[in-house]
């Protein structure tokens, strides 16, 4: 068993949970601690039974709980050096143990097999992940600005890759809420990809093992899953199960690798 839940994606808060037989690990918590044991709940977890919380880096749509929630549960903490000060700068009072690598690093939490690499984003240090098992592995992309070189090669091989879909570019640019400078931020090396960047990026790694796009991080104001899940099927990615997180709800269990067909998450091969 090698599953895969969405507790939840946007621009408001993330977070993600990996399952096997003997491990239970969450991918940010970006909601607050009593959203998170709510969500868990729906997916049939105990907080208590976490084994770790990987980080991705410090802003608050990725680690709003965390304060709270190490604080009650000790579960231990992934993350790498400079996102562990920022935190501790930004008066993140951690109350559980700390587990710190280098971006670049690999590690193991009982059955997982953790990759770590650099993503460009304004963050101190970002990173994301492929986590793997027996079974398979997913990649974890979310807050890019782009897919570089090493992005590419990281994820190259992973049977589900979680990718953002931040924005659709017209309607960013159309949006009159935000300045010119926050648009800038966004749409830089530094920010956040676009659903037509993060199709591109799908297709470039479509070969003989990915099997599943789930698409997040969308921008309330400034995407929908329409176009979102329609730039992934312009690009030709109609054979792949293409999945949408939503922010407010809590997506199904996807069974990951081989012995996927018994998974409990519908087929969601989607047609605009």
């Amino acid at each position: 068993m090698f599953e895969l839940t969405v507790l939840g994606s946007g621009s408001s808060g993330n977070s993600a949970l990996i399952a096997t037989e003997n491990c239970r690990v969450l991918v940010d918590i970006g909601f607050s601690a009593r959203k998170v044991c709510q969500r868990l709940a729906t997916a049939g977890v105990a907080p208590e039974s976490l084994d770790a919380i990987l980080l991705t880096h410090e802003h608050s749509d990725h680690v709003a709980g965390l304060d709270v929630f190490s604080r009650k549960f000790k579960i231990p903490i992934y993350g790498n050096r400079l996102t562990a000060e920022s935190l501790r700068g930004q008066g993140v009072a951690v109350e559980a143990p700390w587990i710190l690598f280098n971006s670049g690093d690999s590690f193991t939490i009982r059955d997982l097999d953790v990759q770590t690499f650099y993503v460009p984003h304004d963050a101190v240090d970002p990173v994301a992940f492929v986590v793997s098992s027996g079974y398979g592995s997913i990649g974890f992309l979310t807050d890019l600005g782009c897919a570089s070189k090493l992005v590419r090669e990281r994820i190259r091989e992973v049977h589900t890759l979680l990718v953002e879909t931040n924005h659709d570019l017209r309607r960013l640019q159309d949006d009159p809420r935000r300045p010119w400078s926050v648009k800038q931020r966004i749409l830089s090396r530094h920010g956040h990809l676009s659903n037509r960047a993060a199709a591109e990026l799908a297709a470039d790694i479509a070969g003989n093992c990915l099997e599943r796009v789930v698409l997040g991080h969308l921008s309330r104001d400034c995407n929908t899953p329409e176009l979102a899940l329609s730039a992934m099927l312009e690009m030709g990615l109609d054979r792949l199960e293409l999945f949408c997180a939503e922010q407010h709800t809590v997506s199904p269990r996807f069974l990951i690798g081989r012995d996927s067909s018994g998974a409990d998450s519908p087929q969601l091969f989607l047609r605009l």
